[in-house]
């Protein structure tokens, strides 16, 4: 399937989109973990750029745009799309576990439990960072851990959000 990028420049570096054409795929902090190698043909201009760029324009000027507005189209397993789906509800300005997040995709699986390892390992690969909000998730005692972009950018989220001091 052939790709498209563009780039944004966040206050926090560059930032590459990647797009089917349609729908938003990727969103990215250049030289962050689990950035893809992949061959994207540079594409300016596709609606599905110019409304993340829009979103992302809101959000880092302190609004709360709503990210199920987007054309969201992450490629993962079912599991990680599960994972990534249960991030999307977590509220501006709050966090949630990792231990809560596997509770809930237990629930939703109807399972006994889930391992919040694993439930671990799909947030740090959701390919749409800071719009699906894995940033929000920290570890139990509340410490911040696990941001594929680097645990700066991680508290330079919250902080932005208020849901950290």
């Amino acid at each position: 399937m052939l790709l498209f990028s563009a780039t944004y420049d966040s206050p926090l570096g560059l930032m590459v989109l990647s797009s089917d054409g349609k729908s938003l795929s990727g969103v990215r902090f250049v030289g962050q973990k689990y950035f893809p190698v992949t061959h994207m043909e540079r594409r300016e201009g596709l609606p599905a750029f110019n409304a993340a760029r829009e979103w992302l324009d809101s959000y880092f000027a302190g609004g709360r745009p709503d990210p199920r507005a987007l054309p969201l189209a992450p490629e993962g397993t079912d599991f990680r799309r599960l994972i990534w789906d249960l991030l999307l509800d977590i509220p501006y300005g709050e966090t949630t576990t990792y231990g809560a997040l596997a509770a809930q995709a237990a629930r939703r699986l109807d399972r006994p439990a889930m391992s919040a390892q694993a439930v671990g390992s799909a947030v740090g690969h959701n390919p749409i960072s800071v719009i699906i909000p894995c940033h929000r998730v920290v570890g139990a005692d509340g410490q911040l851990i696990g941001y594929a972009a680097g645990i700066s950018a991680k508290h330079w989220l919250l902080r932005h959000e208020g849901a950290i001091s």
